[in-house]
Formats: C-alpha cells, sequence, structure tokens
C-alpha cells in the first residue's frame, strides 16, 4: 500500500502492538500539542522502522503527557534497503540536506568516512539522527536507515565485504558517462562513496582503484558539491541498477 500523506506521521522508538499504548517525549508532546495543536481523540500514523505503520489515536492523560494508542496496521514492514552511502562530513547545513535526500533517494545505512582532504572530523549524532527520522517521516519511509559513527576510510575498507561492490565517485574518472560503468555491475549488494569538498588524494584514488571490489564512478564533466554530488550519484544508482527494478 501506498502512503497516506493526508495524515501526520510520526516515529515511535518503541514496539508497536494493537492496543498497547505509547508514551510519547517531551519533545514529541510539545509538537503535538502546540505545533500541530492535536486535541482529544486527534489521529495520526506512527512506525518505529520494524513494525509496520500504524493508526492511531491521540490521548492526553494530562497536560504534560501524551499516549498514543495504535488501533490497526495500516501498511507491513518493508525490506530495509540495501545500498550503503558512504560520504565524507560537511558543515551542518549541508550535512542535514545530505542525510535528508540520502535517506529519501533509499540508503539503507548510512556511514560517515574520514579522508585526507576532509574538513569536519566530529558529527552530531544525535542531529544526524533526527534529520535521518524527520526524512523518513514526511516522505512515508517505513525502514529506517542505520548510521554509523565516523570512521577512517582505510579503517572501513580494511574490513570491507567481498560481496558488496563499492561504486566511488572520482571526478578524475576519464569516461564521463556513468551508466557503461554501472551497467557491467554485477553483483546485487551495492555501496556508493562521495569525497570530501576538495576531493580524494592522488593516494586514495590509487588505495581504492587497487581494491578488487571498488568501481570508479564519473557523475559527467561538471564538478559538483558533495551534498549535490549524492542526489545525482544516487539518482543514476538507482534508475540504472536500483532497488526499484
Amino acid at each position: 500500500m501506498r502512503a497516506d500523506f493526508h495524515m501526520q506521521r510520526l516515529f515511535v522508538d518503541a514496539p508497536i502492538a494493537a492496543d498497547q499504548a505509547l508514551e510519547t517525549t517531551r519533545t514529541q508532546v510539545n509538537y503535538l500539542a502546540n505545533v500541530l495543536r492535536m486535541k482529544e481523540g486527534d489521529q495520526l500514523l506512527i512506525f518505529n522502522g520494524r513494525d509496520g505503520e500504524w493508526h492511531a489515536t491521540v490521548s492526553f492523560s494530562s497536560r504534560k503527557k501524551i499516549l498514543l494508542k495504535p488501533t490497526r496496521q495500516t501498511r507491513s514492514q518493508t525490506p530495509d534497503p540495501d545500498l550503503w552511502l558512504l560520504f565524507a562530513p560537511l558543515k551542518v547545513g549541508r550535512l542535514d540536506y545530505l542525510v535528508q535526500k540520502a535517506v529519501e533517494m533509499g540508503a539503507g545505512r548510512i556511514l560517515p568516512v574520514l579522508t585526507q582532504h576532509t574538513q569536519v572530523h566530529k558529527l552530531n549524532i544525535a542531529r544526524m539522527r533526527a534529520n535521518v527520522i524527520e526524512a523518513a517521516e514526511q516522505c512515508g519511509i517505513l525502514a529506517v536507515p542505520e548510521f554509523d559513527d565516523v570512521i577512517r576510510l582505510d579503517q572501513l575498507l580494511s574490513t570491507w565485504p567481498d560481496t558488496r561492490r563499492l561504486l566511488f565517485c572520482d571526478e578524475a574518472e576519464e569516461t564521463h558517462n556513468p551508466l557503461s560503468a554501472l551497467q557491467s555491475v554485477k553483483e546485487k549488494h551495492l555501496a556508493l562513496l562521495i569525497g570530501p569538498e576538495g576531493g580524494f588524494s592522488q593516494q586514495e584514488r590509487q588505495y581504492l582503484r587497487s581494491q578488487p571490489f571498488v568501481s570508479p564512478l564519473a557523475l559527467g564533466p561538471r564538478i559538483l558539491r558533495a551534498d549535490t554530488a549524492v542526489v545525482a550519484a544516487m539518482a543514476v544508482l538507482q534508475a540504472t541498477i536500483g532497488d526499484w527494478r
């Protein structure tokens, strides 16, 4: 079933079952009562990334406590997307955009990696998670992507699974058309690597190209900003060998 975008959706971090009331957080109480101005008996959709989507009724047990009472399941849980996104951390505003679009475009796991030209070395994990959840709420997504803490690229690749093809977007790739590179991919498990604003170093390019599970990928003759490159690369990948086929 398709998502119902006429009703408000809310992520809850608890198991969902019929007639089992769920407590909301202080932030959710403020959002439901003061932002959405919901009243006793109002209805919305809830999900937790595990138990599908449910129709729920709002119940005000006190001024500072709101319960959500699931009544029926509206959509069954979908499988987790299998596509991994690796990216070099960006500054806050553009990182918010990158994470939200990655969720919308079908990333199942989000992995921030440190490269030689990475400008940002620490991430606000709570803010990242909030952006992931917000994108899932707004876009009708049921499977909430996993995300990892920051790790060095070489450390991550040292334990990389051989069955997952890593497509690394390299502005120095001579073949500008990405379709031929994507059409030659035979693996079902895929990952996409987007570099930092300064690009990959020559040492990193050589290291990546030496790995048997890595394929370079160009995105045309133009140089894209890192957050734009994520959207462009995921769009091309999904349209060519993506999970909708």
